[in-house]
């Protein structure tokens, strides 16, 4: 197995790579979508990938977790190549995807969402440290997907992976359509977790949101990479920011 990379950060430490992308290309049948995206994230960060509809986030993350069918180029996870791996064997490394439309299965209760996947390795959270986390889970841990928020959907969705011992999480628009109180609890929880030792790759829109608990951000555009902003220089960076982003 390769060595991963050890990265020196701004205060002279340093910092072992846990996921390195190199020249990633990604392909919908036909349609040519990721052009050489390149990133890396030490372990420990959370970084966010932002950019505008369409620019190529999702399908990074779809990428690296094997799921886009057509993909070349690299991604090493813990040295460890893994470009012409299964979805399930990359799982079992220990990443996570939390996808955007959250899957929760309406027919379980949310204590049977909660337990369906399985453990792939050594140290996951607990049912109990779950809890803590997500007390209106354990409030409604009986109640049936259907008749859970849009909000408490998100927090099951992000809760399952974390039983599993994933040690990298991969998290699509966790605050997409929800409520300024729920996003707070989902910045509280991410920042919670950074603590906890996960590392945690981020698609977001709402670059204040990211500002409030990411350490770096990747702009994507047009399937590329085309900046990298460390989070302590956000604010002299919000013009061109805004043009990447249009807002």
């Amino acid at each position: 197995m390769a060595k991963a990379q050890t990265l020196a950060r701004p205060d002279g430490t340093t910092a072992e790579s846990l996921l390195e992308v190199r020249d990633l290309q990604g392909w919908y049948g036909e349609s040519h979508v990721l052009h050489g995206i390149s990133l890396t994230v030490r372990t420990g960060e959370v970084v966010t990938l932002l950019g505008r509809n369409g620019a190529g986030k999702t399908s990074t993350l779809l990428a690296i977790m094997g799921i886009l069918a057509k993909r070349s180029g690299s991604v090493r996870f813990g040295g460890t190549e893994t470009i012409n791996l299964q979805p399930r064997h990359i799982a079992r490394l220990g990443i996570a995807l939390c996808p955007e439309e959250r899957g929760i299965f309406a027919s379980l209760t949310v204590e049977e969402n909660l337990m369906l996947p399985p453990r792939i390795r050594d140290g996951g959270l607990s049912v109990e440290r779950i809890h803590e986390l997500f007390p209106n889970l354990k409030e409604r841990r009986r109640s049936q997907g259907t008749k859970l928020s849009g909000g408490e959907q998100q927090m099951l969705a992000i809760a399952r992976i974390l039983r599993t011992g994933a040690r990298l999480l991969l998290l699509d628009e966790p605050t997409e359509g929800l409520a300024p109180v729920i996003v707070q609890q989902i910045g509280n929880t991410i920042r919670q977790l950074k603590q906890e030792g996960f590392t945690i790759v981020l698609v977001e829109q709402n670059f204040r949101f990211a500002a409030s608990v990411a350490d770096r951000h990747y702009v994507v555009d047009q399937g590329r990479v085309v900046d990298m902003i460390p989070n302590a220089e956000l604010d002299a960076n919000v013009d061109k920011l805004h043009a990447y982003l249009g807002v």
